[in-house]
């Protein structure tokens, strides 16, 4: 689906100037990573869209399929027939989804009409029957009964907070909420507000928490976030001037369901730093469910524990 969604990309600013298209993007990305929330759309024509897309959606992508992938882990026998991508515009949410299970239909809903047409395009004989819809994402929101997942990613930033809360209220009423935004300290507390209104729903947190307790992390001290690698395009490094080949999108990020407790598969902790290789030890930050925040040491003594820790991840499940 990756590459399926980076040939889709490929010819997106052909006959736009880079120069246009590399201007486009640092504006959009000045509004977005602003703080001054808005209640009309931020992506006005096609060349704003593309731009943004062309840029964007790589990120996008892999941030949500990171959340996505760690959400499927922890309920495995969750396949949803039906997703709303809430604030989809080009429709990054949905190429996830459709990356992390089968036979689902997927409706994407956003306020900017161009973003909606460009996602129709790209997607366009790849994934097949999903509904692309145009609808104020805010006050008089409203989610299907009966919709087993909803998906909300870099849009509660751009809203203001009453508007934040009606769209994660909506979200609340699917069986699934995957919730994604950057992985700033802004991006959390939001992300944080978020998850405490879900719980408040009814909603179970399953991932990345390994608790639906109160986050464990003192505001201001320190954010709960997650890292996703991003191959980089020409327009990546044209934008940025950055020479490597990759980068890591930062994301922070809540799933929370509906389901009975029974079927999920038991909590573990989560690494919440990357892990820190010493000779013969490597270092854990952990989130976890009894102690809250806490860093554990793995040295050679453990033997097999000792291999899993120096494969692991950051954001990846321990024990």
């Amino acid at each position: 689906m990756h590459d399926e969604l980076r040939a889709a990309l490929a010819g997106l600013l052909d006959g736009l100037p880079p120069t246009q298209a590399a201007r486009a993007v640092d504006r959009l990305i000045s509004h977005y990573r602003g703080t001054t929330p808005t209640d009309a759309p931020v992506l006005r024509d096609r060349a704003d869209v593309a731009a943004y897309a062309a840029y964007r959606m790589p990120a996008t992508f892999e941030a949500v399929r990171s959340a996505l992938t760690a959400f499927a882990a922890r309920v495995p026998e969750f396949a949803p027939r039906t997703h709303l991508d809430i604030g989809g515009g080009t429709g990054a949410a949905t190429w996830a989804a459709a990356a992390t299970w089968d036979g689902h239909r997927s409706t994407v809903v956003d306020w900017a009409q161009p973003a909606l047409d460009l996602g129709r395009e790209l997607a366009d004989g790849t994934l097949s029957g999903t509904e692309w819809r145009r609808g104020v994402i805010g006050d008089g929101l409203s989610v299907p009964e009966g919709t087993d997942l909803v998906t909300v990613s870099y849009v509660l930033g751009e809203l203001r907070p009453e508007a934040r809360r009606t769209v994660v209220d909506a979200a609340a009423a699917a069986t699934a909420v995957v919730l994604i935004e950057p992985g700033t300290p802004d991006g959390y507390l939001r992300i944080r507000e978020a998850r405490e209104q879900l719980t408040a729903a009814g909603l179970r947190i399953v991932a990345p928490c390994p608790h639906g307790a109160a986050c464990p992390i003192v505001p201001g001290e320190d954010w709960c976030h997650f890292a996703a690698r991003v191959s980089r395009s020409s327009l990546h490094r044209q934008v940025k001037g950055g020479s490597l080949a990759y980068e890591d999108e930062k994301f922070s990020y809540v799933a929370a369901v509906r389901l009975p407790a029974a079927p999920t598969a038991p909590a573990a902790d989560r690494i919440v730093r990357k892990p820190q290789l010493r000779k013969g030890q490597v270092l854990l930050d952990l989130c976890t469910a009894e102690e809250g925040l806490r860093r554990t040491t793995v040295t050679k003594r453990h033997g097999t524990q000792y291999r899993a820790a120096r494969d692991a991840a950051w954001g990846d499940a321990w024990g």
